[in-house]
């Protein structure tokens, strides 16, 4: 089980943009998060992936309480989750190759010798062939690119995924494509998912059950959340 219990978050204290919003998702469960430009949806998605640390509240990982923040976490739980954004460019290192970045996070937590065969393994789910590996990030389009970025989002078999506005800069055919992807991996793994987007049908086509952010927030005077550890 994912659970976010009301968190409050920003990147102001004076000024937070998430106010008490709680969540839970269960193993092998989609859910898609709803709301407008602005409301917090990106910021709800980092905390719940161990990269933003919230003001207060808490975020339990599969029944342990969140011990860290991005490389503060413990790397059992920071290498539970992948990660795909909506923009690819500012995701990826414009110096590595697609392939170089497909198995950065492998390379990073010391499984080198797994990088090539499952960087293979996974640009023919995504549909990469051969000689888009060897390009860099201004060589290929926004939606090759994204499909790097989601290789990348899996190469350690995550049990949590959780893609923000991942479809949002792509087109009709790509977008299916990489929504097919992430339902075959969840087929396979079991894996949870947390889709945040704004296109309401998209969501609820993909996903088990959507929630809007505001259904998530808690009453004005409820109990206060105890803060967030380091």
């Amino acid at each position: 089980m994912l659970e976010l219990r009301r968190i409050t978050a920003g990147y102001d204290r004076r000024a937070p943009v998430l106010h008490g919003v709680s969540l839970d998702i269960a193993p092998g469960e989609a859910v898609g998060l709803l709301g407008p430009s602005g409301c917090g949806k990106s910021t709800l998605a980092r905390v719940a992936a161990l990269l933003h640390r919230p003001d207060s509240g808490e975020v339990v990982v599969d029944g342990t309480p969140a011990r860290g923040w991005r490389h503060r976490a413990p790397r059992e739980q920071r290498t539970a989750f992948g990660v795909v954004f909506q923009q690819p460019r500012l995701s990826t290192d414009p110096r590595l190759t697609l392939a170089a970045a497909v198995a950065e996070p492998l390379r990073a937590t010391g499984r080198r010798a797994e990088a090539g065969p499952r960087t293979a393994e996974l640009a023919e789910a995504v549909g990469l062939t051969p000689d888009l590996l060897t390009r860099r990030p201004h060589e290929v389009s926004d939606g090759q690119l994204q499909r790097a970025c989601l290789a990348r989002a899996l190469a350690l078999r995550p049990r949590w995924l959780v893609c923000d506005e991942m479809t949002a800069m792509l087109d009709a055919s790509t977008t299916a494509a990489l929504v097919g992807v992430v339902e075959d991996y969840r087929r396979q793994t079991g894996a949870g998912l947390l889709a945040v987007g704004h296109d309401r049908d998209l969501l609820e086509r993909w996903c088990d059950r959507t929630v809007t952010l505001e259904s998530l927030t808690a009453p004005p005077g409820g109990p206060r959340a105890p803060a967030a550890g380091r």
